[in-house]
């Protein structure tokens, strides 16, 4: 049984601004669900449109560029000239051919995506969650009424999970719980990665493991290495506190780490947070929203840079776009902030402008983004309207031109971190509701999983049978910081909906219509 009361002690001091008194308005806090969908069509810089063409003049192998010009001037030079002076052309072409393909830059695959399916036994009902904020006495009328609210609106089911530590009175809240919850969700998802590829755990060269709010030592990393038995000299990260984005900062870093290995060389990337060590027991109702939208999950990648997995690998990596927002203003800095509440209990405080700050920075990663992938024709509209737009300036007559992305990509899979996120881009881009669908399916059956909710989504496209090759997929992630970082995958094969993953026992079920408010009696 679920308990949301406890106090959760503080290992970290974080040093807190000054802050204005804080507002506990039922209505108010409840509109973070309903805020006005952000506006890309808004004034902004060069500088990210001008680093996006930066990205574009860099994804160009320059060495096998000057080898084709070589090589086909020598082929003009060998054509000019008599039979007794083509031996020196000839080495020419040789050495063209060799620079051209030895130049080649290494292909990022991903052979499988594998997520945790928590047992039935571990889902809580909204009947269940109430009862025990009740039961708990950790909370005060108003706060109870409060989650009840937000709960009715979250756009989640009952199906999403807790872990067993939650689940009793009172809740065991050790550092030994917290551990247990990550050992069952890692061991699970990187056990059904490793048989489903059939790959060698001695092949694994680079191991990637994110989450925000648990590191303990040794590290999650350590404890996937001891686990498995993964060879001696692998290379090992763990990423901490970088939010629910931070999946595509691990997957960044590994395929760096990949453009510079051997070749034959496996990276795998692994994401979850940790529920048990995340959960609020205070009053304070910005920090009641993450009990309410938070649940158990995990997602982990394989990654490789052989050639020879081209034929069996699911996606290619094209692309993966970082936006930093914390060097921009405080107010993106504190937008999702882990703090102590006026009581010293500890919580991650959502800020009521985290929506603004998360349309600016999905802005800023569009505009580099953008050069990388939007055709031609989208790309002179829009550089037109910005023209167009400075020129008449205050005259309110001309309105910047907002690219369609949806020219440029199959699918689109948007973080699930709440139903304002999804809707909100979602108008924004003007993206037909069947493109969100995969995001919302998630949000629904899972709850928000944090950084690995993207990964369900590839699933659930792939149970639904509707990757297909040459297809191009972008995904969204946002977190705090606040950042948002994106990436872009091409569909390597025709992808038949696997007999076994995170959907197979209810893809049949979905999608389904979600009522905009789901009564508790």
């Amino acid at each position: 049984m679920l308990c949301t009361a406890a106090k959760k002690s503080l290992t970290v001091v974080v040093k807190k601004k000054k802050r204005s008194e804080m507002d506990t308005n039922l209505d108010n806090c409840a509109e973070f669900f309903h805020k006005k969908p952000f506006d890309f069509a808004e004034i902004g810089d060069f500088n990210s449109i001008k680093m996006g063409y930066s990205y574009l003049l860099a994804s160009v192998s320059w060495p096998r560029l000057l080898a084709t010009v070589a090589l086909l001037f020598t082929i003009q030079g060998m054509v000019a000239v008599s039979e007794m002076v083509w031996i020196f052309p000839l080495i020419c072409a040789i050495a063209g051919i060799l620079i051209y393909f030895f130049s080649a830059p290494k292909h990022i695959y991903m052979v499988e995506v594998s997520c945790y399916r928590p047992p039935q036994e571990w889902r809580v009902s909204f009947h269940n969650f109430i009862e025990h904020a009740i039961i708990s006495q950790k909370f005060t009328g108003k706060s109870v009424e409060f989650q009840k609210k937000i709960l009715e609106r979250a756009a989640m089911s009952e199906c999403a999970a807790v872990p067993p530590a939650l689940r009793y009175l009172p809740p065991r809240l050790t550092n030994e719980a917290s551990r247990r919850e990550a050992e069952i969700v890692m061991f699970g998802c990187v056990q059904d990665l490793l048989e489903k590829t059939g790959v060698n755990v001695q092949e694994i060269g680079v191991l990637v493991v994110n989450c925000s709010v648990f590191n303990p030592i040794p590290s999650l990393s350590s404890l996937v290495v001891n686990k498995f038995g993964l060879r001696s000299d692998i290379k090992t990260y763990n990423l901490g506190g970088m939010g629910c984005s931070a999946n595509l900062i691990a997957l960044d870093l590994a395929s760096s780490c990949l453009r510079v290995s051997n070749r034959g060389t496996y990276a795998i990337v692994l994401s979850t947070e940790n529920i048990t060590e995340n959960w609020y027991f205070g009053n304070y109702e910005p920090m009641l929203v993450s009990n309410i939208l938070f649940r158990m999950g995990c997602g982990v990648v394989l990654l490789s840079n052989k050639r020879t997995d081209r034929h069996r690998a699911k996606y290619r990596l094209l692309h993966v776009i970082r936006t930093q927002m914390a060097g921009v203003s405080d107010m993106a800095y504190h937008a999702a902030f882990q703090e102590e509440d006026p009581t010293g209990t500890v919580g991650v405080n959502l800020s009521k402008h985290i929506m603004e700050i998360a349309a600016e920075a999905l802005k800023a990663n569009m505009r580099q983004l953008g050069p990388l992938v939007l055709p031609y024709y989208e790309q002179i509209l829009y550089l037109l309207s910005r023209f167009l737009f400075y020129e008449n300036a205050g005259k309110g007559t001309v309105r910047e031109y907002v690219p369609n992305f949806k020219q440029a990509f199959n699918h689109i899979c948007i973080h699930s971190g709440g139903k304002a996120v999804i809707r909100a881009v979602e108008k924004g881009l003007k993206l037909p509701p069947e493109t969100t669908e995969p995001s919302k399916m998630t949000l629904y059956r899972f709850g928000n999983t944090s950084s690995s909710s993207t990964w369900y989504q590839f699933q659930y496209l792939e149970s639904k049978g509707r990757m297909k090759k040459g297809q191009k997929i972008w995904q969204i992630c946002l977190g705090s910081g606040f950042k948002c970082n994106s990436a872009v995958w091409v569909v390597n094969t025709d992808i038949a909906p696997p007999g076994n993953n995170a959907w197979s026992e209810c893809i049949l079920d979905y999608p389904v219509q979600i009522p905009e408010i789901q009564p508790l009696s």
